[in-house]
């Protein structure tokens, strides 16, 4: 039975993180061996986006390459995860092969950006659907619910539990991200470092130059499984983040067809096998039930 409450994910992510290294070395094997369906001879409304993706044969996708289990270059600096699953089985509704995707680092300081300029299609990376974002760009989904954590060294020396024991303590996170601006208007007391990515977050806890490293559970987790034992997480999640696709704002049509592709993706079990070979992979925990699109 697949867990139907996101809270069941959620704390389960804490308690997962030992054992599984072997599993997340097979995710490039096991994604080539159940990539996405591709869609044969699509036809589209002239004009859409759709169209024009189609008919180039190929889609720019921004993601992380630096989040295990959701967005991870491998060593050919090809991204595996479960954003970049998703993104497939758009591009396979478009008729695009998964070797057709031209795939963009992004950071989560450049999102809206890439996407307002055209640098990409689409955004695929761990991207909170948020009303501030949402007068910038637009969003499909959400295709998951995350939650905030904090990740800090392994016996938890400073007996960081929650939000709550972040006063005084340096905390990291990264520069354009709801977790960060979180803690800037509910916790100030925290004193917050910034980087780009949060592989230097990590970096920097393993040094002692911070405390304690706060974001969304599933990129914690990833870090902890990466960490070789130097890490530990809270496990006390205390946001929900849902997660989005980004696309140009006002590109209505595009949206609903990204939105159309996700709800066929959660009914035919392409979305949750996703998720079983790759973030479901690293932390130990089924699919859980798919969060309901958001058709504003």
């Amino acid at each position: 039975m697949r867990i139907t409450r996101y809270a069941a994910t959620l704390g389960a992510l804490g308690l997962v993180l030992a054992g599984c290294s072997s599993e997340a070395g097979q995710q490039a094997e096991e994604a080539t061996e159940n990539a996405p369906e591709v869609a044969q001879d699509v036809e589209f409304p002239a004009g859409s986006t759709m169209a024009e993706l189609a008919e180039a044969g190929t889609i720019t996708v921004g993601t992380k390459f630096d989040q295990p289990g959701f967005g991870l270059a491998n060593p050919q600096g090809v991204p595996e995860g479960f954003d970049v699953e998703v993104a497939k089985i758009i591009a396979g509704e478009l008729g695009i092969a998964p070797e057709e995707i031209e795939w963009k680092e992004t950071v989560s300081a450049n999102r809206e950006s890439f996407i307002q300029n055209g640098d990409v299609d689409v955004v695929v990376a761990t991207y909170t659907i948020n009303d501030a974002r949402k007068q910038l760009i637009d969003f499909a989904g959400p295709y998951y619910v995350a939650g905030q954590d904090i990740m800090v060294a392994t016996g938890n020396p400073l007996a960081i539990e929650g939000p709550d024991d972040l006063a005084g303590k340096r905390v990291c996170s990264v520069e354009g991200s709801t977790p960060a601006q979180n803690i800037r208007d509910n916790y100030p007391e925290a004193q917050l470092t910034l980087f780009d990515v949060y592989s230097k977050c990590a970096d920097a806890l393993r040094n002692g130059q911070v405390d304690a490293v706060t974001t969304d559970n599933v990129i914690l987790t990833g870090l902890v499984q990466g960490g070789q034992g130097a890490f530990e997480l809270v496990g006390n999640p205390f946001t929900e983040e849902p997660y989005g696709i980004g696309l140009a704002k006002g590109d209505d049509e595009f949206r609903g067809f990204i939105n159309d592709t996700l709800e066929q993706a959660y009914e035919d079990g392409s979305w949750a096998a996703a998720w079983d070979r790759t973030a479901g992979a690293i932390t130990g925990t089924e699919a859980p039930e798919p969060p309901a699109v958001d058709r504003y």
